[in-house]
């Protein structure tokens, strides 16, 4: 869906690297959220969910959420806001 939306965007050539990644002892370890994984998610996994576009030339962003899977779906664990207007520059 992340894809989908960046796409609709206009930004779906931008968005060059995975959804997101396992949370654990390692910074980034299994499962991966790529087009390439294999498998599904577990309840008990928790996740990053770190949708970014990257302009040449200009820079770019990634929103981040923690998420944990859960038994009927997921409950994000990250509660900051996520409007341009709420960014420090």
């Amino acid at each position: 869906m992340a894809r989908r939306i960046i796409a609709k965007a206009g930004y779906g050539r931008r968005f060059g690297h995975s959804l997101g990644h396992g949370i654990g002892l390692d910074i980034h370890e299994q499962p991966t959220l790529s087009q390439r994984s294999v498998g599904q998610l577990q309840p008990g996994h928790v996740v990053t969910v770190e949708p970014g576009v990257y302009l040449p030339g200009v820079g770019g962003v990634r929103i981040e959420d923690d998420v944990l899977v859960t038994e009927r779906g997921y409950r994000v664990l990250s509660d900051l806001p996520k409007a341009l207007d709420s960014a420090i520059i």
